[in-house]
């Protein structure tokens, strides 16, 4: 059986800078396991990602859409813990 994965969009473009990562970190924790937000921006995002590997680990997972000057779009899918962990196990322990 597949299951088709519920996307919503968050476009950070009308999002005043101030309060961007506020916002984002609000529509994550929102999220169930198994959806997915579509993060739309104009410039590369790479401190809060970092930032969001810090705060959801492997219970996040990070995929570019697109990754053009003017056009990031990054689709953040929540995982559940039993995913999270098999997505952890593969993992051949040289990244840490």
């Amino acid at each position: 059986m597949t299951t088709t994965l519920q996307v919503h969009p968050f476009d950070a473009r009308g999002i005043s800078r101030r309060f961007r990562h506020a916002a984002i970190f609000g529509a994550l924790d929102a999220l169930e396991p198994g959806e997915a937000m579509r993060f739309i921006n104009d410039h590369d995002p790479v401190p809060l990602l970092g930032q969001l590997q810090q705060r959801y680990g492997e219970g996040l997972e990070i995929a570019y859409r697109a990754r053009e000057t003017g056009n990031v779009v990054i689709d953040f899918v929540r995982m559940d813990a039993q995913a999270a962990e098999k997505q952890g196990s593969d993992c051949c322990g040289g990244c840490s």
